[in-house]
């Protein structure tokens, strides 16, 4: 009887290249017209849950060699001829079906991890214009360049240095994103990154010093160094002075407070 995996291997083989291309040093150099594109299969895996999302930021930061000897672990061969990341996303889809996932719907897309595995997926989660600019190209399914901007978040001047040359207007765009701030509308307010030794009350009572807060929902992080969650706030305006005094304030411990309005 064949494997588990086996079973997996011709549906993860075609459905790798479902979204995300290879970067371009891993681009074939073959002619277009002697490639025949892999069928697209839509398979039950949301790489827009957050738990998908997380497998997805981890692989994408191993090495090429060690994704492929996992999936050889599992009884599947990766193709020699198949780009970085489109192996990756085989082992994406392979991890994914092995815990049984795929199809949940359990987690609010409003809700943030705990904690980020890759700076790439921190920036998604705290800074709002800069995934209004990243769906912008999953929708455009320019694939080279949700590649470059995801190694930019994650690798800083070495990406940059790689790419300058080949998409310096991308490089700029990218840089405008992440530093840009979105009008506040709303007097809720998304929260992270106070330290956990104030404890609710105390971050309540540090938050109400700008004005009245009408409801608090406040959890530590999984490693229990810091709190986050969310904050209404009596007005608009108090929650932009909020957002103001706080959003990316260092508190000392290596990572900054984010204060992020919610709609």
């Amino acid at each position: 009887m064949p494997s588990y995996t086996t079973l997996f291997l011709p549906l993860l083989a075609s459905s790798a290249t479902g979204f995300v291309a290879a970067p371009l040093s891993h681009v074939s150099t073959r002619p277009i017209s002697d490639i025949t594109p892999a069928p697209r299969l839509n398979m039950a895996i949301d790489y827009n849950d957050p738990a998908v999302m997380e497998e997805f930021n981890a692989i994408q930061m191993m090495e090429y060699d060690d994704v492929v000897d996992e999936l050889a672990q599992s009884g599947v061969t990766a193709p020699a001829d198949m780009g970085d990341m489109d192996v990756k996303l085989m082992l994406v889809e392979l991890r994914t079906v092995m815990k049984g996932g795929g199809s949940s719907t359990a987690s609010s897309p409003e809700t943030p991890p705990s904690s980020y595995s890759s700076k790439f997926e921190e920036y998604i989660w705290t800074k709002p214009m800069f995934k209004e600019f990243y769906e912008r190209l999953k929708r455009d399914d320019d694939h080279n360049k949700m590649n470059v901007c995801a190694e930019i978040c994650n690798e800083g001047d070495d990406a940059k240095g790689r790419y300058m040359n080949s998409y310096p207007q991308l490089i700029q765009e990218i840089e405008e994103a992440l530093n840009a701030k979105p009008e506040v509308t709303s007097p809720r307010v998304s929260f992270s990154g106070f330290p956990a030794n104030m404890g609710e009350q105390g971050l309540e009572m540090t938050l109400a010093a700008l004005g009245e807060i009408q409801d608090i929902v406040c959890n530590e992080s999984d490693d229990g160094i810091t709190l986050l969650g969310e904050v209404t706030f009596g007005s608009v305006d108090v929650a932009k002075a909020a957002i103001e005094q706080y959003d990316g304030m260092d508190m000392g411990m290596g990572d900054q407070l984010r204060m992020i309005s919610i709609n």
